[in-house]
């Protein structure tokens, strides 16, 4: 006969160290002054930059419009307007594999003027388009960017010191130093000043690293509404996803079972926001994407083992219900570390070979998936169990009111 594992005699001291880590997390938030809130979620301009060279510009003074894309191993120009049959120039890396060589290709289109600035044995498969400037070509350069093989990494300490005159930027390393990408956000309250906000970024930064050395890659603005707008909307959604599994959990279940689920669903939320709060994690959708995703996760693994629970009490009608609640987790145990351990190595994949958001993603779905199992165990199934035992000291009570008074 399979010996069950006494998980009730865990129920309390795990109750107690859940309020002490949520209560640790509350404290955390307080005295760090809240989350590290992520451009979604605070107002203000955000820009995509990457420390690379000028390769060389391009203006156009033919007819009709001119403009310029790429992709991993081709250059595109394409000429078309009103009255004009439009063609597509390709310029592949393969035929062209020098940055001369291409731009001469390109020279050799009516109506493009070109300007050098690269090295001689620069290549083009290290261009990098730069979205700063008009897409569409004119009598303004437009400058394309290329980053040279093994180049220096630059470190994110001097990009930040040569923004502080600026006020208050914060800067956040993009992908991997090599590809010296960095993530710059100006706050809502320094943006006002002489001069568009993104010229002035790209200016400050180029008087420390060389002119002609930043391509913007990104540049959006969040505006104050839209920022509290989404915040409003997280609650929202968590709140929805609370009710809906209260309500699911009482049809198919009882109440106590459909407050244990959300109960538990809740206390796995709380440990994600406690690990974030502490470690300054950037709270961000994609932080919110991966506790819904852990919500998801948990609640499956909760009904799984309720269904047992159930269906143990069933066979079992004579035996006592924390003996029923023990042989349930005993019996879904075995299910529980396999379905999570095979999950797992699909995320430390995700954790190990990723970067930037998506390494965070995954680094919040391990904690939240140990705390989905825990709580699964020690915090849904003990809330079924307190609910069961303080049911029966009232029914007792009711029954023998006389012999509760002299036992008090």
């Amino acid at each position: 006969m399979k010996r069950n594992i006494r998980f009730s005699a865990l129920f309390l001291p795990a109750s107690i160290l859940s309020v002490l880590l949520i209560a640790g997390g509350i404290a955390g938030y307080f005295a760090k002054g809240g989350f590290n809130l992520g451009v979604d979620f605070q107002a203000g301009l955000i820009q995509e930059v990457q420390f690379a060279p000028s390769a060389f510009s391009l203006t156009w003074s033919g007819q009709g419009n001119a403009s310029v894309s790429f992709d991993r191993g081709n250059m595109y120009l394409v000429i078309s307007g009103a009255g004009i049959e439009g063609v597509t120039h390709t310029f592949p890396y393969a035929q062209y594999p020098g940055i001369r060589n291409l731009t001469g290709a390109i020279a050799a289109v009516e109506g493009i003027g070109v300007t050098t600035m690269a090295s001689g044995d620069a290549q083009s498969v290290w261009l990098v388009q730069s979205t700063q400037g008009n897409p569409l070509l004119g009598t303004d350069p437009y400058i394309v960017h290329y980053l040279p093989a093994g180049s220096p990494e630059i470190p994110i300490e001097d990009v930040r010191i040569s923004l502080q005159s600026l006020g208050t930027v914060s800067v956040q390393v993009l992908g991997e130093k090599a590809e010296r990408r960095f993530m710059i956000r100006m706050e809502d309250s320094e943006i006002e000043g002489e001069g568009i906000p993104a010229e002035r970024i790209i200016s400050t930064l180029e008087r420390t690293f060389g002119n002609g050395g930043v391509a913007v890659t990104r540049s959006d603005y969040v505006g104050s509404r839209f920022s509290k707008q989404l915040t409003d909307q997280v609650g929202i959604l968590m709140t929805l996803t609370l009710l809906l599994i209260l309500i699911y959990a009482s049809i198919r279940f009882k109440p106590q079972f459909a407050i244990g689920a959300v109960l538990a669903i809740a206390h796995d939320a709380l440990i994600m926001v406690t690990f974030i709060t502490w470690t300054r994690m950037e709270f961000n959708t994609t932080t919110i994407a991966a506790i819904l995703t852990i919500l998801g996760y948990s609640i499956n693994d909760t009904i799984v083992i309720f269904d047992r629970i159930r269906e143990t009490r069933r066979i079992y009608p004579d035996d006592s219900f924390v003996n029923i609640l023990n042989r349930a987790l005993t019996e879904t145990l075995s299910r529980t570390i396999i379905t999570t351990v095979t999950t797992m190595l699909a995320v430390l994949s995700l954790f190990i070979f990723t970067t930037g958001s998506m390494k965070d993603f995954a680094l919040c779905l391990i904690v939240g998936m140990i705390s989905g199992v825990y709580s699964t165990i020690f915090i849904a199934s003990g809330m079924v169990y307190f609910w069961d035992k303080t049911a029966k000291k009232r029914a007792a009570k009711k029954r023998f009111p006389a012999a509760a008074v002299v036992k008090a």
